[in-house]
């Protein structure tokens, strides 16, 4: 939390100087020029009327902006004063004249893009509807689907709120204002600028019977950003557009067929004027159109982000060390999860940790490649969880039978094509259990173990078809590219003597694969050549050079069309006599690290734990989903014939 919120306007405006807050020198002027400082010196706020009236006589931008400036000022001066209505009142001139100011065709020949005060009615804007906003949210008030009213002196004014992206509007549980936090969990801060008030949307769980529910974890927030349609003033009338008072709650549900209107008349003869507060969703939209107008969405997307990762509901699901050391008390957790609302269009990118870490690793990735329009327009991410303990292909196995289960939810009939254009993009020991989605094995895993067939195994059936499922792997066909990152594709030297001896000393195996070994190897004494594989495997074992299970990945059947890429880390080694001779990341060897079937290969200086936070390999990937982007769109046209 920051002690003072970040407020655009706290410089120009002297919001939290001694002398505080005033008007700046240029609005002083436009007052003086028309006559009017002296009544504002004497009587402030009761000059509103005076300034107004001079606007409907001469529709001059100089004393527009002036107005909004003015009574922003005077709102931030009420709010000292405890005193919300006044506060609110004036934060509503502030923002109905500088949404005139910035949309009225009246001014469409005064307006200058290239003048600094254009920039400051913008921040005037986005400033006085995040008070408003803030007043509403104090009071609990503010609901998406909801209409309010803004009583005023002449007449009412309805607000109406709308979501305008993925969300259910009961998704909401509550806002929370980007501007009040520091970022300190990831490295680079994602905004754009424009009109609007980013938000921090905490999402509510919903109905929990809807079995897509598993796939948000609590706690989860979302970017908004709230923009206010506001009407605009008819200068042939004689009514002053000055808006008065606060809101009041109607509690009236928003109808489908009331939010597919987005343009509000300037005139509305015979009835109320109406605006309507938007919530939009920037991952699918990053301009709107306001009266004839295109206008950029202010917007953050890596703050909510950071929000959430500091949230007690995912600091308890990320418990590393103890994913580690002690799954059982994680395999509940284990899963895919999403981070946004999922999109049938958008093609599955899914990020799949390594040893003793867990999705927290990636978020510097996702924040940055979701900053750029073309991926984040195109391409969804997902994250999987799993103890990182246990062999890599018993994870590989679980990540198998989680796709498809995801899949049966999500997409029964198989009619959403983007999920049959996934991305697998694995670090370390996620990469192995990435790519053995896209392999063949055939017998070749189970001769590992046995010379015998698997029809002849004794026991429960559910322990000889678990069993069996960790040993046969068929390609998942909705996968079309994996790419690996910093993977021992051969094994690794850092499973050494001592660190399997530590390793088989202080992790504990997880229990149903635990006693599903023991219970078949004891009923069929003779029928495995090598008990150890079934029964005391843990992850650091299973990544040791000499297991007979990386011969076996290299020379199995790829899926058909799947394409590998390859992110390679090697750093200069020092020791006490110069440099090592052996190349690599400091886990895992150049050699091991190496593969011959990919499309692309890059090496990178970085060490094993943050060569994919790297900006290299960040960009490296971004270059691999454009990539893919091109063949994707290539084949639709392909197939469109055109």
């Amino acid at each position: 939390m920051r002690d003072v919120r970040d407020n655009s306007l706290n410089v120009p405006l002297a919001l939290l100087g001694r002398n505080g807050p005033m008007i700046t020198e240029r609005s002083t002027n436009a007052l003086k020029r028309f006559g009017l400082l002296e009544e504002y010196q004497r009587e402030r706020g009761k000059s509103v009327a005076s300034i107004r009236k001079a606007i409907d006589e001469t529709h001059d931008s100089e004393l527009i902006y002036a107005l909004s400036e003015l009574a922003y000022v005077e709102g931030k001066l009420a709010e000292k004063l405890n005193d919300q209505a006044s506060a609110l009142n004036f934060f509503g001139i502030a923002l109905t004249n500088s949404y005139d100011y910035l949309f009225s065709d009246d001014l469409s020949l005064e307006r200058n893009p290239y003048d600094p005060q254009f920039r400051r009615v913008c921040e005037i804007y986005n400033e006085s509807l995040e008070d408003t906003l803030r007043m509403l949210c104090a009071d609990g008030k503010l609901k998406p689907g909801l209409s309010y009213t803004v009583a005023t002196p002449q007449r009412s004014v309805t607000v109406r709120t709308a979501t305008r992206g993925g969300w259910d509007p009961d998704e909401f549980d509550r806002f929370e204002f980007v501007s009040d936090y520091n970022i300190q969990t990831l490295h680079n801060r994602h905004m754009t600028f424009g009109l609007g008030v980013p938000l921090i949307a905490v999402r509510k769980p919903s109905d929990s019977t809807d079995p897509r529910e598993k796939y948000y974890p609590e706690g989860l927030s979302y970017s908004v950003t709230a923009m206010m349609r506001c009407n605009l003033p008819d200068r042939s009338s004689s009514e002053s557009a000055t808006r008065s008072t606060g809101f009041t709650h109607e509690n009236r549900q928003i109808g489908k067929s009331e939010d597919a209107d987005l343009d509000v008349s300037r005139r509305r003869l015979g009835a109320s004027p109406e605006s309507i507060l938007e919530f939009y969703d920037p991952l699918q939209a990053n301009q709107v159109r306001l009266t004839s107008h295109w206008v950029p969405l202010e917007t953050d997307l890596t703050t909510p982000l950071a929000f959430f990762l500091d949230s007690p509901e995912f600091r308890s699901r990320n418990r590393v060390t103890e994913g580690l050391i002690n799954p059982n008390k994680t395999l509940s957790q284990r899963g895919l999860f999403m981070l946004e609302p999922y999109d049938p269009k958008r093609i599955p990118v899914v990020m799949v940790h390594g040893l003793w870490s867990s999705p927290l690793t990636w978020m510097d990735m996702f924040n940055d490649l979701r900053s750029y329009p073309e991926i984040r327009s195109r391409y969804q991410f997902w994250f999987y969880l799993y103890p990182s303990d246990q062999p890599f292909w018993l994870s590989a196995t679980q990540l198998r039978k989680d796709l498809a289960e995801m899949r049966q939810v999500i997409d029964r009939n198989h009619r959403d094509v983007s999920l049959d254009k996934m991305v697998l993009v694995g670090h370390s020991m996620g990469g192995l259990v990435s790519r053995m989605q896209t392999i063949d094995s055939g017998d070749d895993f189970w001769q590992i173990v046995s010379d015998q067939p698997p029809e002849k195994l004794k026991g429960p059936e559910e322990a000889r078809d678990r069993l069996v499922s960790n040993l046969y792997f068929r390609p998942n066909q909705s996968i079309r590219r994996v790419v690996t990152i910093g993977t021992p594709h051969r094994g690794s030297n850092f499973a050494n003597d001592y660190t399997r001896w530590l390793a088989s000393r202080v992790i504990s195996l997880p229990q149903i694969a635990l006693a599903t070994g023991q219970s078949l190897a004891r009923e069929n004494p003779g029928f495995f050549r090598d008990t150890k594989l079934l029964t005391a495997s843990n992850a650091i074992d299973s990544l040791a050079p000499e297991s007979p299970i990386f011969p076996v990945m290299m020379r199995a059947k790829k899926a058909e069309g799947v394409k590998y890429h390859n992110i390679i880390g090697v750093v200069e080694k020092r020791g006490i006599f110069g440099t090592s001779t052996k190349k690599g990341d400091g886990i895992v060897e150049l050699a091991s690290a190496k593969m011959d079937d990919v499309e692309s290969e890059v090496i990178i200086n970085a060490e094993h734990t943050t060569i994919h936070t790297t900006d290299k390999a960040i960009l490296e990937v971004r270059r691999i989903l454009l990539e893919h982007l091109q063949e994707v769109d290539q084949n639709v046209r392909f197939a469109g014939g055109f």
